[in-house]
């Protein structure tokens, strides 16, 4: 199982949507930064400055090479919401060589994930609301809508270098606004459609 991550997906407004859009930047996370059943996250001793970004994680549901735009859907069945945790110092160091972001986004635990819901819940993929709530205050919104690539563009775009598989998960991009460090202390709750899918705590 991979999870694979896009970066810098979203916009404030549709106004800012880019025209013609840059190339997506995709990276990938190895399964051990999953952390689910609202597992308490451990702030990794390599980093002094993690940050939170929430977003929409899309689960494939069957196997593909080379998919199109249109029939990407089809190889999807389910949405959860999620946090890509990023060790902001350790991104910093490794751009300095003009390095990955592998070691900033892989470490343990870096992907909280929520239980899945149903695709089919959902009338439109393109209206999907999720939010952040840290310690009791809203710190980021987001919407589908604001996708710089849409997840039929991301599946058919990865596609193209690798095959996809069932379990596989996309993290689909934060919210263009927002992003925060935590502390050990804090408490961190993610809403799909205001329901409550995701709520865990920070630990030092």
């Amino acid at each position: 199982m991979i999870i694979i991550g896009i970066g810098k997906n979203y916009v404030n407004t549709l106004e800012e949507m880019p025209s013609p859009k840059w190339a997506p930047i995709i990276f990938t996370k190895p399964e051990t930064t999953l952390l689910t059943d609202n597992a308490a996250f451990e702030i990794p001793a390599v980093s002094q400055n993690v940050a939170y970004e929430v977003e929409l994680a899309f689960k494939i549901s069957k196997q593909g090479k080379n998919i199109t735009e249109a029939e990407a859907l089809s190889h999807v069945d389910e949405v959860a919401v999620s946090i890509d945790f990023t060790a902001k110092d350790v991104l910093s160091q490794s751009r300095e060589g003009k390095g990955p972001w592998a070691l900033a986004k892989g470490f343990d635990g870096a992907t909280p994930i929520s239980g899945f819901l149903p695709l089919s819940q959902f009338a439109d993929i393109d209206n999907i609301n999720f939010a952040l709530d840290l310690n009791g205050e809203r710190v980021q919104t987001g919407h589908s809508s604001l996708m710089v690539y849409k997840l039929p563009e991301i599946i058919a775009h990865v596609s193209q270098y690798m095959t996809l598989n069932p379990g596989d998960i996309i993290l689909s991009g934060t919210p263009a606004h927002g992003v925060g460090a935590v502390k050990a202390g804090d408490k961190l709750v993610a809403t799909l459609e205001g329901e409550s899918l995701l709520a865990f705590d920070v630990k030092g």
